[in-house]
Order: C-alpha cells, then structure tokens, then sequence
C-alpha cells in the first residue's frame, strides 16, 4: 500500500517524524491546521459522532522485584504447608537477615537464603528467601532521612509533615526509570494511603547527562571463520561490497586517541595480539601493506574507526578518574567535567581540552604569588577591578542558580584573564574572587584562603553581595544610523538625555555630510543602544 504523507513539515526543519509538529494536508476536514489542534478537533469529532473516546494510556515497566540474592532487603511474606503465602504481624518487623558466610546460590537456581535453613523454617513456615532489589530501597530512602532513628515505622508523621518533600533531586538519566519512576509510584502509593503528605516526592528534578567515551573498533572482514583479516579504516570504507564486523579496542593501544587519526601502531598491535591471543595468527591490511602479528612493520599504521558512545568496560574506553586527579589534580578534574557542556546533555570525555583548564587555575594561583612567593597587596582596588570582579560575581550567581556549571567557568576565565592583564593582587578582589571559586575547585581556593590569613575554611565564608553600582556604564558607546545604516560611533555620558544626544548628533560633521540637502524626518533614539536619523 502506498504511503501517504500527511504532516507537511517544511516550516520546522530538524522536525522528526515522531514530533508532533507541522501543517496537516491529505487528510479531509483537518487539512491546514497544526498537527496538535488537529489532534484535539479529531477527539471532539470521534466523540461528537458516538464512534470512539478519548482516553489517556501510562505504562509502568514491569519491576523485577524478586532477586535470587542475599544482600536485598527480604520479603516480610512466609508460606504455610499448603503453599499459601501469609504477610508477617506487624510485630514482627522489621525482618532482618541472618548472617551469612557463603553468598553463592544454591545448586538449584535459590537465594543464598535457602541453604539457613534455621531462618528459613519458623514456627512452622518457611519465609520467602528471594530478596528486593536495589531500587526497592532506594525508591524511598529519601523519607526514612527525614526520621532516621524512628525504630517504630519507617518516619513520623511529625518529622514527615516539618520535611514534606525533597526540594531539588538530581538523578542520572539511566537512573531516572530504575529508581525515580518507581519512586513517584511507591510514593502516590504511600499518599493514598495517607503515610506521606505530598503528592509528589521531590520539588525539581534535573537528570545530569551521561559522560560519554569514544568506542575505538577495529575492522574484521567476515569470512569463513578460518583466519582473521583485519583492515585499516582507510582501506575498509574503500571495500564497499565487503561485510565487516567491528571489534573494540582498549584505548590504551591506540595512538591519537579520539582523533580522525586514530590508529594501531606497531607496538599498538603487538599489545593487541597480547590482550586477544586469539586472534595471534591474524592478518593485518593496512596502506603500507599486509602483515601478520609475528612480522609487523614499525611504520605501521592500522586506522581504528572512532565514535561516540558510552563510557562502558564493555567498550574499554573507561577513563580512571584516579589517573587524571594524578596528572592535573582534583580541582582541574573537577572543573573539566562542569566544563564540558551543559548539565543535562550527553557529553563525550575529551582530555584535549582540560589543559585549558589547567592554565586556568594556575593563572588564578599566579594573581597571588611571584614566583614561589605569596605576594598579596592591600591597596585600594580600581573601579575597573571592582568591575571584573561583580561582572563575575553577578554571572557566577546567576549560573549557579540554573546550573549552568560549564558557562560559569568562562566566566572565571575571563575575570582571572583580566585581572591577570590588570596585575591585579590586591586583597578587597582576590577573596571574594577565591569564595565564589571555592565550589567550583575547593582545594586551591582553601590554601589560597589560608595564606590570606583567613580562618575558618573558605567553604564557611559568606558568599559576596553583587554591587551592581560598578556595573554601571560612565560612557556609553552609540551606533550612529542613517536609514538604519551604521555610518559612525560617537560616545555619550551615561547620563546624557535624549534632548542632549540629539543636539549633539545633528552636529556631528558626518552627520552633516549625509544632511546636506535633505531634511531629518524622524531622530530615533533608543537609550543605551543605538541613534537612527530618518532622512
């Protein structure tokens, strides 16, 4: 049958077919409207002419609730002789797990529960050896902090009603099904039957996104399993009838690492062969010709193909926070991460860029010290360093409160920048510079903090009140139009009047030179912004 479209979609490009988006044609009474109006008038049609209804449809995943573990919390449910499953008195709770020293499954597939047979068989039942999972606890842990010492239930209604919800909740994006679906569920579960006193467990939730990793794969032609031929990528995208299967390799043995240029040298391959002795007698295709293992040239370069994906051991491209915290240390860790993108996107680990951040924070370290000496001045500050400094401290505030953590370290960039340009160490401009930095690399900020002669911590001291006074402009810089066109720039007083910015701009020799002849119709003056004369 022959498809046919009926969502003209040419006024949202990027649009994709599952967007509800775009001008509906081919489809009788509902032709020329947005595709969401023409949703709605399709319910009321349905249900004006008796021939459907309208109905909202949610879908909750299947939790696999039951685990054939240990280390869960167990099911307070015990079973009679008959098979006939009993939920314990509430006496009896809270259930607690015995102690184990073997925490393998028996031979027949049951919870390590199953060989305490002592605990398993009470007073004539036999209790439940499956355990809950992780995400059963985790679904309402949020409520027992409130009341954590409460042995009675799981919080008091007193602590409950003085907390009532969790103000702001960031959760991963793989975290946000596994646990925080669940814990809307369990808790609408709890407010019908009036345990909490919200209908909802958390005020804001923001998902973080993940931090991805490049997947770097080798070429395997498919053959007849006999012998292994892998081909540089050059090579293979050349072979356009050939089938190729592509093989993960740990970065370690890669040379350009996450480049266009990424490749297998020499040495690479020997430390491939060395990790998968299975493939020892395989062939190596590259544009410097066809090699085994045994007899691979040093000048060898196998293309690897690079791309984005997750961060994973399954794609051994895992990178060891440790070793980064042990090359730049944590602080620059720290900031490289908040610096790669915004909060909620998917974001691929590049070290390439985290050299940048590390002249950072050795430029803010260098404001206060010459050479190895600490080198604080207590002179009066300039208009112009308190004007860097609020610039920062009104950016850094506001990106704190939207969490824009990767545009907040450009702005300490360009504060330290010019501050640097400025020789800047005067003491009224480097503390509350290194309080508003203190969350973002809490390590250096405390010494720097120490050596100013501060006690207690940075992170006890008060966060710096903006000033907007040193925002304030004392000149203003105006585009000078004519017909809307730029033809010159002239600077005004901050406080000039739109009376006083005319009189001088009629004035003004090269405004003279477009008047000559002409009449101004209109002066158009937008204060702070721009001047156009209409002639």
């Amino acid at each position: 049958l022959p498809i046919i479209d009926v969502v003209d979609k040419s006024n949202y490009p990027g649009s994709s077919l599952h967007d509800k988006e775009g001008i509906i044609f081919n489809s009788d009474f509902l032709n020329g409207m947005e595709v969401v109006d023409a949703i709605q008038l399709m319910f009321e049609r349905i249900e004006s002419l008796s021939i459907g209804r309208k109905k909202v449809n949610y879908k909750l995943r299947d939790a696999n609730f039951s685990r054939q573990r240990y280390w869960g919390e167990p099911f307070p449910i015990q079973y009679d002789a008959d098979n006939v499953a009993h939920a314990l008195a509430l006496e009896e709770l809270p259930l607690v797990l015995p102690d184990l020293d073997d925490f393998k499954p028996t031979s027949d597939g049951k919870s390590p529960l199953a060989k305490h047979t002592t605990w398993v068989n009470h007073q004539g039942f036999r209790r439940e050896t499956d355990t809950m999972p992780g995400f059963a606890g985790s679904s309402w842990y949020f409520l027992r902090y409130m009341d954590a010492d409460n042995a009675n239930e799981f919080a008091g209604k007193e602590a409950l009603h003085y907390w009532q919800d969790v103000d702001f909740y960031i959760g991963g994006a793989e975290h946000a099904v596994g646990h925080l679906m669940y814990s809307r569920f369990w808790h609408k579960f709890l407010y019908d039957k009036g345990l909490v006193p919200t209908n909802e467990p958390f005020k804001k939730l923001v998902n973080q996104g993940m931090i991805q990793g490049i997947i770097e794969s080798l070429y395997l032609l498919k053959g007849d399993g006999t012998s292994a031929h892998f081909y540089s990528e050059d090579l293979a995208k050349k072979m356009v009838d050939s089938d190729f299967a592509m093989i993960p390799v740990h970065v370690d043995f890669v040379s350009d690492y996450s480049s266009p240029k990424s490749h297998l040298n020499s040495n690479g391959i020997l430390q491939f062969l060395e990790w998968r002795p299975d493939y020892a007698d395989a062939v190596f295709h590259s544009a410097e010709g066809s090699f085994s293992g045994k007899s691979v040239k040093s000048d060898i370069k196998l293309f690897t193909k690079s791309e984005t994906g997750k961060m994973s051991k399954r794609y051994f491209n895992v990178v060891n926070p440790d070793d980064m915290v042990e090359k730049y240390g944590a602080d620059c860790f720290r900031m490289y991460e908040m610096f790669l993108g915004p909060i909620e996107q998917a974001k691929p680990w590049d070290t390439k860029g985290i050299e940048g951040v590390s002249k950072f924070i050795r430029k803010y370290w260098n404001l206060t010290h010459s050479g190895e000496e600490f080198d604080i001045s207590d002179d009066e500050p300039s208009r112009e360093e308190f004007k860097v400094l609020h610039t920062a401290i009104k950016k850094i505030s506001e990106d704190i409160e939207n969490l824009s953590l990767n545009t907040s370290i450009s702005a300490f960039m360009i504060c330290v920048n010019e501050l640097t340009r400025m020789s800047c160490n005067k003491r009224a401009i480097i503390e509350p510079l290194t309080i508003i930095l203190s969350p973002f690399a809490p390590f250096i900020t405390e010494e720097v903090w120490q050596k100013l002669g501060n006690a207690p911590s940075v992170h006890h001291a008060i966060f710096p009140t903006l000033n907007l006074d040193y925002l304030k402009e004392d000149t203003i810089v105006y585009p000078i139009c004519i017909n809307g066109k730029k033809r010159e720039e002239y600077s005004f007083d901050a406080s000039a009047s739109r009376e006083e910015i005319e009189q001088t701009i009629t004035s003004l020799e090269v405004v003279k030179k477009w008047l000559e002849g002409k009449e101004i119709k209109k002066i158009v003056v937008v204060p702070g912004k721009m001047v156009n004369l209409v002639i």
